[in-house]
């Protein structure tokens, strides 16, 4: 029989360490349970957790990024409708001026026929005016070119000023059909006008198509570091509620040794009292 000393409890002594160290196991599945993370902090693995906190303040970053990109899309985009509800309209104008040149119109009927070209051309502004995102109309009069931030490194993509448009349209409004003469002239400057139309519609559909790769890339990326951080901290919950299930077991099994080891110094009693 091991010796009895009521100074020092080897046994209790170690079931203390027994518990302690499981308790201190069940504290980190418990928290790995309700928090869902393997690595929560940097008491848990510091090397882990330092990485995790890099990729964090990138997915951050790139996310930044994302909602810039988002911004010129939208400039991009509503640009590019205004540029097609543009270049619709100068099928509508050509066709007036067509009409003009028909040398069977009475004076009447080419004066209706200017008003109407008036208003069609007029409206051509109205599509420039509302053709403005966040600010930034990529058809006005003197717009510039819109840089958006394409990469957390820095660098950009560029949206083409088309402000060209405005110089067609105001050409367009000096232009007559309430004569053939004048309307052959007026012909000709819508078709210059269409050619217009269609160089902006390249630049614009080019510059969006860019700025949606980009956008649909920067997408990936996000996501790829997001599997990333969740393999390094995620916890997996099954096998810690698995873990949690044995440990709680295995803390009663400690408790009942200690409450054991705590009871070996009782057996003095019983010999003094048989003396």
């Amino acid at each position: 029989m091991a010796a009895v000393s009521v100074s020092t409890n080897i046994a209790a002594l170690i079931s203390i360490q027994n518990l302690s160290g499981i308790n201190a196991q069940l504290e980190q599945v418990q928290n790995e349970l309700s928090t869902g993370l393997r690595v929560s902090s940097a008491l848990d693995d510091a090397s882990s957790f330092a990485i995790a906190q890099g990729l964090r303040a990138d997915i951050k970053s790139f996310q930044a990024v994302s909602q810039g990109i988002a911004n010129g899309k939208g400039t991009a985009e509503v640009a590019l409708a205004g540029a097609t509800s543009i270049s619709d309209l100068l099928g509508d104008i050509e066709a007036k001026v067509t009409t003009g040149l028909d040398p069977g119109q009475t004076t009447l009927q080419q004066q209706i026929l200017q008003a109407d070209f008036n208003n069609l051309v007029a409206q051509i502004n109205q599509f420039i005016t509302s053709s403005a995102y966040n600010g930034k109309n990529l058809l006005s009069s003197g717009s510039p070119n819109v840089s958006v931030l394409a990469n957390i490194s820095g660098s950009t993509l560029t949206i083409r000023g088309n402000s060209q448009i405005v110089q067609a349209a105001t050409i367009l409004a000096s232009q007559a059909v309430s004569t053939t003469s004048a309307a052959l002239l007026a012909l000709s400057q819508v078709n210059a006008a269409s050619v217009t139309i269609s160089v902006v519609l390249s630049n614009l559909g080019a510059d969006s198509r860019s700025i949606t790769f980009q956008d649909e890339f920067i997408s990936e990326v996000i996501d790829a570091q997001e599997i990333g951080l969740g393999a390094i901290v995620d916890a997996d919950l099954a096998k810690a509620s698995a873990r949690l299930a044995a440990l709680q077991v295995q803390q009663q099994l400690a408790v009942q040794t200690l409450s054991i080891a705590n009871s070996n110094p009782k057996i003095l009693l019983g010999l003094f009292s048989s003396s």
